[in-house]
């Protein structure tokens, strides 16, 4: 993964719930949410798996994808992740 990209990344937590977040490397930030160190939701909600990520060029593009995001319905966040696996 490059150090100049940020990723949104969704995860599947416990109680079927979904999260998503941004990082630079979505896959330790997964492994912080996994040890009880990641975002209070994931601390009440452990992650099961890292559903997908998608990168972006800049921070400021990845927060507002990430927001974007969390006000989707279930259903469509899960066809968004299903587009991002396939690239």
């Amino acid at each position: 993964m490059s150090d100049d990209l940020w990723w949104v990344y969704v995860l599947q937590c416990r109680g079927d719930r979904l999260y998503t977040g941004i990082a630079r490397d979505p896959h330790a930030r997964y492994q912080q949410h996994v040890s009880g160190k990641g975002a209070r939701f994931t601390r009440a909600f452990p992650p099961e798996q890292l559903l997908a990520s998608r990168a972006f060029a800049t921070q400021s593009e990845a927060l507002r994808e990430e927001a974007r995001i969390k006000r989707l319905s279930r259903p469509a966040k899960l066809a968004l992740v299903s587009g991002w696996q396939a690239e």
